[in-house]
């Protein structure tokens, strides 16, 4: 017997032993040929239409798959035919169904052909398609009738496989051929009845496959472009109010603003992409509104960490906006936090740039807060000074070594290569500041846009006018000198304590340095950062005031005192776990000189004087004889030349003689030392703030009555405005996120080391709803009378660097630059940076890009809407070709799976990973740009390529990992742990191992905080017990770094789509 020759059960075992081989061999004789099935697919038709061509007639017959309500509305007919309502549901549930079964069929050439056949067939009569409404249709029946000269009447098949690629090959079928003419007829017969109660879908099939699904050759590339768009950016069109939830309370003198509420649609899809969102307008839009209403918007239970002198209006205006499930702490308070265990879905930091150095305490506690939650960093200065700002706070919520950002799967690399290519530009000051420029615009281009909310003035008003129609931005006029001068002695006295201020070596400081045996690199580094600390407090001090800085001289005085006669009694006491990092943004370093000065903390360690080497004592005592000499300098001296000019600028300059003032100064003891002599000439109108509270007619007030004093007075949505107060001196504790744009001037009464300090300080006036139309910024700058001959812009530059080359290297502890070089070509360039207005606003930090497209879209919905309906309906799969230059065909394919959207482009060499604004470049066109039908074998070979690439992307296994040279702290951690898994005669428990192999695993991927690191090699280094080891483990806490899908791509269970594809003709 042949093969399939006489069989009477079909079960699709044993290769050709299946369905589909029966009915080819059955085809090839029959003339008519009808079906009956609950379910139709192409996928089922595409595999025998070659062997259909020869038959005569094809009848397919199919059930509706309709759930009961929908069965009940279409069905609920006793009359022969179909009324119009019933054959309308019917069509539309057709519809709906051959639209999904189309997007989920086979990205194949084959596939296609087999469909195109199918429509041709039906288009041709030679084919009729119709559906049963009035049940669902269970059954299976194949009926092939043979011409009248044939053996005999036909075959029926009916059992359990549907009309799919499935039904026909893959499942394990039962199906049975009946042969005897009497089965022929009177599966015949039922399949005649049903028909007749049919509805003809023919039609409509064609309509829908041809318009409505992927199939549909006539979108245009411009169509292509807008869907793109679309889909990007669809959330952020004519956004209101309902947008923000339908309970939504706003305060009742809150201004909805279009911009804001398009910031927060913005911010919800990067936090649904990429685990967090950067919230950065520029300062004075209102971030903390924006972030109250993006908290109405998240599910779950939320932090809020800020500056404590923010935490108030934080809880305030998180009440009037009726956010619920929010608790607050303050940046300095994290231990409650971790205390109490970490129970939080999204964490919200304002003023995140503050944790921009991951060595630091506090980063280290805010990783562990933040990590496998959804993380809004709140900062109109994410990007401060250096890259590894950006680096560090990407860290909160990405995995460095396997990021999903858009062409860049390893930031640690990314930002590595960006270190080695600027440390080649330190030659000249023009050189490395274009390369500077050249850096931070690949970061923002390549990077932030992607994770980034930031808009700034220019692009409210040209992208948002609206907002603007009843109230306006004010002007920043260009800033104004101030100029005091080193007259006579004084220049002298300067001169000589710049000299002798390079001589001390900071000995006190760094005795780790002078043991005997030689420190870790990591002890010696934190020596090195506690003496580079030390000597920028000493210039900072000289610059702010002559005041701050005697009082600096003494306290050191008597540190070292104290410690020459410890070290004289045989002990030395050094203070352990003083990160000077933590202190770099402070407004009194008598909390740290206290520490370090402190011998009863308990991370104290005692060292017996005779481990140190034998001049240690002897610079000891050289430090100390200079400082005592520059007191005994300073003690003479009597005038205070920039005192003296300031209060005769205040008397005298238009400007500042009326209105309210801010007046910043780095130090807490010069900002006391300016109100006791501003106070003797305004009496009650001046007041004092810094951490420690406010000093206000001459009493000392706590935090929160200072705070509220200077909110009545300086804030203008203050219900309770008072006019008591017309100068304010302030450290930086009121530089960020605070109201005080009743005043509409701000003077800078020490150098502004850091130029961003003073944009976030003329943030506090430079707000929208601000009454007044003019910003007055004053900048005071040193001279010297011995370079009088000198321009006098020459002159103040001589003078900054007098102060900034006492430092040289060790100028980071002064502005947090950490460029090699860098301090020789500060001194020139504060000047001219504190001179531009420019630099007070946000003219070269636009990433609005995305504002132009948003418009684009927003303009064909409000003035083409046919249009914009269709793009809105343009099926999965979408596509269309065009021309463009490049040298061979590509495709560009979109792709979504869950959040996480990505572009990949081919050329059949492999496939490239794009940006969003990348991407766009290859569908940006106009709407006049033609179509070119794409070639369907090489699209389909260039679809597979970009598929795979996504797939790879997305899988879990996918990897990507740094370089790992050399012996880092995280390379030795590392191998001495993969040394203990494999260690012969240890004797592991199962979760000993398991805490071993996810510690390893947080290692490779980069997410552990360098801190963490360098404090773990301190501790593994000692230890040869593997179980102590495990302990040191648990105690560091890694695990909780792996209890997360941030080290997956995508959740499993998401589905990958096709969104569309754009053909790419070569030579266009």
């Amino acid at each position: 017997m042949t093969k399939f020759s006489d069989l009477t059960f079909i079960t699709n075992e044993e290769g050709e032993h299946n369905l589909l081989e029966r009915f080819k061999i059955l085809i090839g004789d029959t003339k008519f040929f009808d079906v009956l099935v609950g379910y139709f697919r192409t996928s089922g038709f595409f595999q025998l239409y070659e062997s259909l061509e020869s038959i005569t007639k094809i009848r397919i017959l199919v059930g509706l798959n309709v759930d009961q309500g929908t069965y009940e509305l279409i069905g609920n007919s006793n009359v022969h035919g179909l009324n119009a309502d019933s054959s309308k549901q019917t069509k539309l549930k057709l519809k709906e169904q051959t639209i999904s079964e189309i997007e989920k069929s086979d990205d194949s050439y084959k596939t296609e052909v087999g469909i195109n056949k199918f429509l041709e067939f039906l288009e041709s009569g030679k084919l009729e398609f119709r559906a049963y409404p009035k049940a669902n249709i269970h059954s299976k029946v194949y009926i092939s009738r043979f011409s009248e000269d044939d053996r005999d009447y036909g075959r029926v098949i009916t059992g359990s496989s549907n009309f799919s690629a499935a039904g026909l090959v893959d499942n394990l079928e039962f199906n049975v051929e009946l042969k005897n003419s009497s089965d022929v007829k009177f599966a015949l017969e039922r399949f005649e009845k049903l028909w007749a109660e049919s509805v003809d879908i023919t039609k409509d099939y064609v309509e829908t496959v041809r318009k409505e699904t992927w199939l549909n050759n006539s979108i245009t590339p411009y169509e292509i472009y807008l869907k793109v768009l679309y889909e990007w950016f669809g959330g952020d069109l004519d956004l209101d109010e309902d947008d923000m939830g339908e309970d939504l309370y706003l305060p009742e003198d809150f201004r909805k603003l279009n911009y804001q509420l398009q910031a927060v649609s913005s911010a919800l899809k990067i936090l649904d992409a990429y685990n967090g969102v950067f919230l950065s307008d520029v300062v004075g839009l209102g971030k903390t509104f924006i972030s109250a209403l993006l908290a109405r918007k998240l599910p779950g239970k939320k932090l809020v960490v800020c500056p404590p002198v923010l935490k108030e209006y934080w809880e305030e205006t998180f009440r009037d906006f009726g956010v619920r499930g929010t608790a607050f702490v303050s940046h300095g308070k994290l231990d409650h936090v971790t205390r109490k265990g970490i129970q939080y879905d999204y964490v919200i930091v304002d003023e995140a740039h503050r944790f921009r150095n991951e060595k630091t305490q506090g980063y280290e506690k805010l990783h562990r807060i933040c990590w496998g939650k959804k993380v809004i960093l709140v900062s109109a200065t994410p990007l401060n000074n250096k890259i590894d700002d950006i680096y560090s706070q990407l860290k909160l919520f990405q995995v460095p070594r396997k990021s999903t950002i858009p062409g860049i799967p390893n930031l640690e690399d990314y930002f590595s290569d960006l270190r080695r290519w600027l440390a080649d530009y330190q030659e000249t000051e023009l050189e490395y500041a274009t390369a500077l420029r050249k850096t931070y615009q690949d970061v923002r281009d390549r990077l932030l846009r992607h994770v980034m909310v930031r808009r700034t003035r220019g692009e409210i008003q040209e992208y948002f006018p609206e907002d603007l129609d009843t109230q306006t931005f004010p002007e920043i006029g260009d800033p104004q000198r101030m100029i005091y001068q080193f007259r006579g002695g004084v220049d002298l006295v300067f001169n000589e304590t710049t000299y002798l201020l390079k001589q001390i070596r900071y000995s006190r400081y760094i005795p780790l340095i002078y043991l005997k045996e030689d420190p870790s690199e990591f002890v010696k580094q934190s020596q090195l950062n506690i003496g580079g600390f030390m000597k920028a407090v000493l210039v900072k001090r000289l610059e702010s005031s002559f005041y701050a800085f005697g009082k600096t001289v003494k306290r050191f005085i008597s540190s070292y005192e104290k410690f020459i006669r410890m070290y004289e009694k045989g002990t030395v006491y050094v203070g352990k776990g003083v990160n000077i990092l933590d202190y770099l943004d402070d407004d009194n370093v008598d909390q740290l000189l206290a520490l370090v000065d402190d011998q009863g903390a308990s991370m104290v360690k005692a060292y017996d004087s005779q481990i140190f080497k034998e001049e240690f004592p002897v610079h000891l005592a050289e430090d100390l004889r200079l400082l005592k000499r520059i007191q005994s300098m300073w003690d003479k001296v009597k005038e205070d030349p920039k005192l003296d000019q300031f209060i005769c600028d205040l008397k005298n300059d238009g400007v500042l003689a009326g209105n309210k003032l801010l007046i910043f100064t780095e130090s807490k003891e010069t900002g006391d030392y300016l109100y006791d002599n501003l106070e003797k000439i305004y009496s009650r109108n001046v007041m004092f703030y810094s951490s420690e509270g406010g000093v206000y007619m001459r009493k000392r007030m706590s935090v929160n009555s200072a705070r509220s004093l200077i909110n009545e007075n300086f804030d203008p949505n203050n219900y309770n405005a008072k006019d008591d107060l017309r100068i304010l001196v302030t450290t930086d504790v009121l530089s960020e996120g605070t109201n005080l744009h009743r005043s509409n001037t701000v003077i800078n009464y020490d150098l502004p080391w850091n130029p961003t300090k003073v944009m976030q300080r003329v943030g506090r006036i430079n707000r929208l709803g601000t009454k007044h139309s003019s910003l007055y910024v004053y900048n005071f700058f040193p001279t010297s009378e011995a370079d009088e001959h000198l321009g006098l812009k020459d002159n103040i530059k001589e003078k900054i660097k007098a102060f900034h080359e006492v430092l040289g290297e060790d100028a980071k502890y002064l502005t947090n630059e950490e460029a090699p070089g860098g301090w020789r070509l500060f001194g020139n360039s504060l000047y001219d940076q504190l001179g531009d207005k420019r630099n007070y606003e946000d003219a070269e930090e636009e990433l609005g890009a995305d504002l132009e497209y948003i418009r684009l879209l927003q303009e064909v919905k409000d003035n083409d809407p046919s249009l914009f309906r269709k793009i809105e309906r343009l099926p999965l799969k979408a596509r269309s070709g065009r021309h463009y230059s490049g040298e061979s065909d590509g495709l560009i394919t979109f792709f979504r799976k869950g959040g996480l959207k990505k572009f990949l482009v081919t050329d059949g060499s492999g496939t490239r990973d794009l940006s969003f604004f990348e991407a766009v470049d290859y569908f940006k066109c106009k709407r006049e740009t033609p179509r070119v039908r794409p070639l369907l074998d090489s699209y389909y070979r260039l679809l597979q390529i970009n598929k795979e690439g996504f797939r790879s992307f997305t899988s879990v296994g996918h990897r990507v990992k740094g370089r790992h040279k050399g012996m880092s702290n995280e390379n030795y951690i590392l191998k001495r742990l993969k040394a203990e898994i494999t260690r012969l005669g240890v004797d592991l428990t199962m979760e000993e191992e398991r805490i071993i192999r996810q510690s390893i695993t947080a290692l490779e991927y980069g997410v552990v905080p360098k801190r963490t690191i360098q404090k773990l090699k301190k501790l593994i280094e000692k230890e040869n017990n593997p179980v102590e080891i495990v302990s040191i483990l648990e105690n560091t806490k890694l695990d909780h770094l792996l209890k997360n899908n941030l080290l997956n791509h995508t959740e499993a269970t998401e589905t990958s789509q096709i969104v569309l594809s754009q053909y790419l003709f070569s030579g266009g």
